[in-house]
């Protein structure tokens, strides 16, 4: 495996989460009594230091609302895995997995099915057309986002998982990845399906970890259906436990209180998309004072047995 410059030592304090309470108080004492706390090794953490000082400016610009390492470290990842990242897109993740997870790991990006992406209103017929190919396409672009990339990669559609990608993986990743399978859930078990392909191509003893825009508890059902890119953490985790995961805790690393949607509020309206006040300087200025997305952190694990 290629070498990783290794950085500060201090790194590894910062590469440690703690776990914190969730919204409700149900939910909380699941959350309190779960041992969480998610260490990574002198190594592990100078070694993913390195990768993300190697990334560019834009990109590390976001690690103050994405927090990549802690999440990395919360959710327990490590060189050598096989990961599935969901809906991993142009690869802010991947870029950053790639050369952690090196040789001896694997990722495997998993796709929205072709049946839901037709239910967005912005794909056009020649998009499709080349979203058909996407499982080879991906791999193919990926290999060239990391320098002598040496770890294997490969994809699937959610709902057309191969059998080969079975018992697997060591960790799946849905980041910022839920609220379209949970808008869509009622037009085709998206969400349903997603989350059985994960415990699918999961190990036992595997985990999920899941970073999606948190709407509050108190807030109506209908403002956390997905469409306006909010969830429930109550009802992420009513969906993980019953397709038969164990909810092990949650992280505040992603919350940003600031961040109270109202109705009618989407999560676009925030950085960095701004949608509705791009053009418009002082809407886009309280925007920004409130930054990006109020994020869910959870962790879940499939049964060793």
């Amino acid at each position: 495996m290629r070498s990783i410059v290794l950085l500060s030592a201090a790194f590894a304090l910062a590469a440690c989460v703690e776990n914190t309470p969730s919204a409700t108080t149900e939910l909380s004492a699941q959350t309190s009594t779960a041992n969480t706390t998610a260490l990574m090794t002198e190594s592990q953490a100078t070694g993913l230091e390195a990768i993300l000082a190697a990334q560019p400016e834009a990109v590390q610009a976001r690690y103050a609302y994405r927090n990549p390492a802690q999440t990395l470290a919360f959710f327990g990842i490590e060189p050598g895995m096989t990961v599935v990242e969901a809906l991993p897109g142009g690869g802010w993740y991947s870029k950053l997995l790639l050369p952690y997870l090196g040789e001896e790991g694997a990722l495997i990006g998993a796709n929205y099915g072709l049946d839901m992406q037709r239910l967005f209103s912005f794909r056009t017929e020649e998009q499709l057309k080349k979203l058909e190919t996407w499982t080879t396409d991906w791999p193919e672009k990926a290999s060239t986002w990391v320098e002598n990339n040496d770890t294997p990669i490969s994809g699937f559609f959610f709902g057309a998982q191969p059998e080969s990608v079975a018992g697997r993986a060591d960790a799946v990743l849905f980041i910022r990845a839920m609220h379209n399978l949970a808008r869509y859930q009622n037009q085709g078990d998206f969400l349903s399906i997603a989350i059985d392909n994960a415990y699918t191509a999961l190990k036992p003893g595997g985990v999920v970890g899941i970073v999606q825009h948190q709407m509050r508890e108190e807030a109506p059902d209908v403002w956390a259906d997905g469409s306006r890119g909010y969830l429930k953490q109550s009802f992420v985790v009513a969906q993980m436990e019953a397709a038969g995961f164990v909810f092990e805790g949650a992280s505040e690393v992603n919350a940003n209180p600031n961040d109270q949607p109202q109705e009618g509020d989407i999560v676009w309206r925030l950085p960095p998309t701004l949608m509705g006040s791009r053009d418009n300087p002082e809407a886009a200025a309280a925007m920004q004072a409130i930054g990006e997305s109020n994020r869910m952190t959870l962790k879940f694990r499939k049964p060793a047995a």
